[in-house]
C-alpha cells in the first residue's frame, strides 16, 4: 500500500514509519523541515518526502494515489489560549488535502475522552477527531491514555520522580485511575488497522489489561527496578504547584509539566470493545511494557523520544533557520587546536553532553542547568537520545542539534537554554585543526551585559572543552 504518514519526527510516527516499511509499504513522509529528516529514514527505500506546514497549505499537492493516511500531529507541550485552534486548523487542512486523493482510510491516535470532565487537550483531540471526518474516506480513530515505552514522557517522567526520590510528597491526583498501554501495542493496532474493513468508520478505546492509579504506576515501576519507595500524597498542592513539583523533579519543560497536571486529573478508563480479537492484539501488561523499555534503553536502541519535539518555545520556524551562524552584532569565543587522532575528536564531539558532560568543569554547566530550570528554561535534564549517535532535531541537554555531518566533520548546536539572545556553538574540523566556535547573538542591553557577566568563566569552560576533544 502507498501510506502517508504526518506527524514524522514525533514519538509515534518515527517508529511506526519504520515498521510499516519493514513490510514493504511504500511510505510517503510530511516533514516540516526537510533538513531534519532522520538518518535512519533517509537511507531507507521506498520512502518519500513532502514537505508541509499544516498550518499553511495553500501551495501543498498530495500524491492522488494513496490508500492509507495517518493522521498523528498533537502536541501535549503546545502553549496559548489558540491551541486548540490552531490544532483545529491543521486538522481541516490535513482533510481537505486528503479529499483531493484517492485514500480509502484515514488512521488517527487520539485520547481516552470517557471521562465527564476533560482537559483542554482531551477536548481538542475529540474536537480533531470530529474535524477529520469525511465523506471521501473512512476515518479509523484509535483513542489511547498513557503511553509507556522507551523515550516516551510519560515513561520517561515516572523514571525520574521514582529513580530520584525514596520518599516523596506529591499532589492528590496520584490517586487518579488511569488504564497504560505499551508503545508496543499502540504500534500493533496502529499497523494493524491499515485497509481493514471492520474498523472502517469506527473509533476504539485501546488500553492495557490493568486499571491503576498513578501512585501504582509508580511503586511497580520501583518494584521493576528493584527500588523501594515511599509516597504521600497532599491535597493541598494547587494545579500551578503541582505544575511546579513535576517540572523541578523531572526533565518535562513547565508548558508540558501544566498540561499533564491537567490530564492527570482526569480518570482514563476505556471502553470495552472488540479490537483486541480484530486485529489480534493480546496488550502487555505495564510491568512488561517498562521492562521491555529498559531493554531497549540498555541496548542503547530508543528509536524515538518526546524531547525530539520542538517545545521549547525558542523555535517558532524551522531548524534549518538557524544553521546560517551569524557574523554581525554577535559576541564570540573562537578556539582552535591541532587534532592528533582525528577519529578520537569526532568520537568525542559526537559523544558530548548527557552522561558524558561537557569535558571540563562540569560544576559550572550543571550551575547553568540548575539556573535555566529556576527560570523557566529546560536545564540539562534531557539528556541525550543516544549515546554515541547525534542528528538534526536531537536534544543535547539545552541545546538543540542544527546540525550534525561527520563527513564534513561539524556539528552545530542551537540553544533552547533561556537567554536575552541567541546562541549557537560549533564544531569543526579542517585541515587538522578543530575549530570551536561559540557565538551569541544579544538582545538589547541585558543581553550584552549577560555576555559579560559569563565571560570570566569562558576561560576555563572553552578551554577545558577544546582540551578534552584533541586529547590534551
Amino acid at each position: 500500500m502507498r501510506i502517508l504518514i504526518t506527524g514524522t519526527t514525533g514519538y509515534i510516527a518515527k517508529r511506526l514509519v519504520l515498521n510499516l516499511l519493514a513490510k514493504d509499504h511504500q511510505i510517503i513522509c510530511c516533514v516540516r523541515d526537510l533538513n531534519r529528516i532522520p538518518d535512519e529514514m533517509e537511507s531507507k527505500k521506498g520512502i518519500e518526502f513532502i514537505k508541509v506546514d499544516f498550518l499553511d497549505t495553500e501551495d501543498v499537492v498530495f500524491p492522488k494515489d494513496i490508500d492509507v493516511a495517518y493522521y498523528l500531529i498533537h502536541s501535549m507541550a503546545a502553549t496559548g489560549d489558540d491551541f486548540e485552534d490552531l490544532e483545529q486548523q491543521c486538522a481541516q487542512n490535513f482533510k481537505d488535502l486528503m479529499d483531493k486523493t484517492t485514500c480509502r482510510q484515514v488512521i488517527y491516535l487520539g485520547g481516552i475522552v470517557n471521562d465527564a470532565s476533560l482537559s483542554k487537550h482531551l477536548k481538542s483531540r475529540l474536537a480533531v477527531e470530529k474535524t477529520l471526518k469525511s465523506n471521501a474516506y473512512a476515518l479509523t480513530t484509535f483513542r489511547a491514555g498513557i503511553i509507556v515505552g522507551s523515550g516516551s514522557a510519560s515513561f520517561e517522567i515516572i523514571r525520574d520522580i521514582v529513580e530520584k526520590l525514596p520518599v516523596m510528597v506529591a499532589p492528590k491526583w496520584l490517586n487518579t485511575r488511569t488504564q497504560p498501554i505499551a508503545i508496543r501495542d499502540v504500534l500493533r493496532f496502529l499497523e494493524g488497522a491499515a485497509g481493514k474493513e471492520e474498523v472502517m468508520d469506527q473509533s476504539f478505546d485501546i488500553c492495557g489489561p490493568e486499571i491503576l492509579t498513578y501512585k501504582q504506576m509508580l511503586y511497580q515501576f520501583g518494584e521493576v527496578r528493584g527500588l523501594k519507595r515511599y509516597i504521600l500524597t497532599l491535597p493541598v498542592l494547587t494545579p500551578r504547584l503541582s505544575s511546579y513539583w513535576l517540572y523541578f523533579v523531572t526533565s518535562t519543560s513547565f508548558n508540558l509539566a501544566k498540561a499533564l497536571v491537567d490530564s492527570m486529573k482526569v480518570e482514563v478508563i476505556a471502553k470495552p470493545s472488540q479490537i483486541n480479537g480484530i486485529l489480534g492484539v493480546q496488550p502487555l501488561s505495564y510491568k512488561e511494557a517498562v521492562r521491555l523499555a529498559f531493554q531497549k534503553i540498555e541496548q542503547n536502541s530508543v528509536i524515538s523520544s518526546w524531547k525530539d519535539a520542538i517545545s521549547s518555545g525558542v523555535f517558532h520556524d524551522q531548524l534549518s533557520d538557524h544553521i546560517q551562524v551569524p557574523n554581525h552584532g554577535c559576541f564570540k569565543d573562537v578556539r582552535s587546536k591541532i587534532v592528533v587522532d582525528e577519529t578520537y575528536t569526532i568520537n568525542k564531539i559526537w559523544s558530548i553532553g548527557g552522561k558524558n558532560g561537557w569535558y571540563g568543569f562540569n560544576l559550572l554547566w550543571r550551575i547553568r542547568g540548575y539556573l535555566d530550570k529556576v527560570f523557566g528554561g529546560v536545564g540539562l535534564r534531557r539528556g541525550r537520545r543516544h549515546d554515541t549517535n547525534l542528528e538534526a532535531g536531537d536534544p543535547l541537554d539545552f541545546w538543540r542539534v542544527l546540525l550534525a555531518d561527520k563527513k564534513q566533520k561539524r556539528l552545530l548546536l542551537f540553544a533552547e537554554m533561556k537567554l536575552p539572545g541567541e546562541a549557537w556553538l560549533e564544531f569543526k574540523i579542517v585541515k587538522n585543526t578543530l575549530f570551536q566556535r561559540a557565538v551569541f547573538r544579544p538582545k538589547g542591553l541585558w543581553g550584552r551585559l549577560y555576555w559579560y557577566m559569563v565571560l570570566p568563566f569562558h576561560a576555563f569552560v572553552f578551554r577545558g572543552m577544546i582540551n578534552a576533544l584533541v586529547g590534551k
